[in-house]
């Protein structure tokens, strides 16, 4: 199954540090049931696209909440076996948890198939994104748009070996 799991680069800089995006119970973002009748589409990239987009969400809560972090969105893309995916029962109809899974063990970067990162531009938005989204999940409209600015951003595409130039590593 494909996973989409939220970091930040600081996040990332130890993935590529450790080989491990973490160990279980992590979590990420998948095409669940829910996202599918959430979605309403049989189109499987059109529903990777969403779960991906509900990892940049989670990313960006990532980054609210660590305010040294560059603000730019990370997700990575993780191909796990079904079996280590489990989706918890207490959020299953929380709409904030549409496509949420919880995969267990050790998830290795090696495993990763992708990696997805705002582009530079992204990050004045991305800030501002960050900032307003507690205010957003209080109902707050005005706030809402300001974090739905940050989603019009498109993630851009690299291969896990572009990942030592992203984290600053060299290469």
């Amino acid at each position: 199954m494909r996973v989409y799991v939220p970091l930040t680069l600081p996040g990332l800089a130890e993935a590529h540090k450790t080989g491990e995006l973490g160990s279980g119970p992590l979590v990420a973002y998948a095409v669940t049931p829910a996202l599918r009748e959430w979605y309403l589409s049989d189109d499987i990239e059109e529903l990777e696209y969403a779960a991906l987009s509900r990892a940049a969400l989670a990313s960006l809560r990532l980054l609210a909440a660590d305010g040294g972090a560059p603000r730019r969105r990370v997700v990575v893309a993780v191909d796990v076996p079904d079996r280590a995916t489990g989706v918890d029962p207490d959020r299953g109809l929380d709409p904030a948890a549409l496509g949420e899974v919880r995969v267990s063990g050790v998830v290795t970067l090696a495993k990763a198939a992708s990696v997805h990162v705002d582009a530079g531009d992204a990050e004045a938005d991305v800030a501002a994104a960050a900032e307003a989204l507690a205010a957003a999940d209080g109902g707050d409209d005005d706030a809402q748009f300001v974090v739905d600015g940050a989603e019009d951003h498109e993630l851009l595409w690299f291969a896990t070996q572009e990942i030592p130039n992203l984290v600053g590593a060299g290469g």
